[in-house]
C-alpha cells in the first residue's frame, strides 16, 4: 500500500477525486497539507474524513520553517508520495529532495505552453485550438518537471473562459487518479 499525501491551496476537487479514486485500490491518502486557512479542500478533507494541516508559507522563513515541518508530519504519516492538487506555491530542494521522482503536479496547460497560476486564462486567451492538462515531475523550476502524461480535447472557439475551465477540470478530474494510480502501483512494485 502507498501512501499520499496531496498538497492544495484551493477548491481541492482534484482532492476529492483522488481520495475516492484511491478507494478501491491499496492505496491512500493519509492527509491534506495547505497553505490556506480558508481552502475549500479543507472542508472536503473534513467531510471525506481525511486529516488534514495548514502551513503558512508567506514569507521565506515561514516557507522554509513550515516545509521542516511538514517534512517531519510526512514522515510520521508514512508518506511514499506527494501529489499536488492546485498547490499554489512552489516546493523547496528540501521537499523536493526527501521525495525524488515521488511528487507529481496537475497543470491546467499543455506545458510547456502556460506555465504558473494563470494556466486556465493564459490558454485560454491564446486562441489554441487544442487545449488540456499535463501532469507531470515536481523538479525545482515553476511547471519544468518532465512531463507524465497529457490530455487534450479541440475547443470550438465560441466557449466562455468557464465552459473551458469545466472542461479542463472533468479532465483533471478523469485523468490525474487514473496516472496516480499507475504511478502508485509502479512504486508498490518497486518496493
Amino acid at each position: 500500500m502507498a501512501r499520499v499525501t496531496v498538497f492544495a491551496s484551493g477548491n481541492g476537487s482534484n482532492f476529492e477525486a483522488i481520495v475516492k479514486a484511491l478507494q478501491g485500490t491499496s492505496h491512500r491518502v493519509v492527509c491534506l497539507i495547505s497553505d490556506n486557512e480558508k481552502a475549500y479542500a479543507l472542508d472536503r478533507a473534513r467531510r471525506l474524513q481525511v486529516p488534514y494541516h495548514v502551513f503558512p508559507f508567506r514569507t521565506k522563513t515561514e516557507r522554509r520553517d513550515s516545509e521542516e515541518k511538514i517534512l517531519n508530519l510526512l514522515r510520521s504519516y508514512g508518506t511514499d508520495f506527494i501529489a499536488l492538487a492546485g498547490f499554489m506555491k512552489l516546493l523547496s530542494p528540501l521537499l523536493i529532495d526527501a521525495y525524488p521522482n515521488r511528487i507529481v503536479n496537475i497543470h491546467p496547460s499543455l506545458l510547456p505552453k502556460y506555465p504558473g497560476t494563470q494556466g486556465i486564462r493564459d490558454s485560454y486567451l491564446s486562441g489554441d485550438r487544442e487545449l488540456g492538462i499535463t501532469i507531470h515531475y515536481v523538479d525545482y523550476g515553476l511547471d519544468t518537471g518532465p512531463i507524465i502524461a497529457q490530455r487534450s480535447f479541440h475547443r470550438i472557439g465560441t466557449e466562455t473562459i468557464e465552459e473551458i475551465e469545466e472542461k479542463i477540470h472533468a479532465l483533471e478530474h478523469e485523468v490525474y487518479p487514473k496516472v496516480l494510480i499507475d504511478l502508485l502501483d509502479a512504486l508498490e512494485q518497486n518496493k
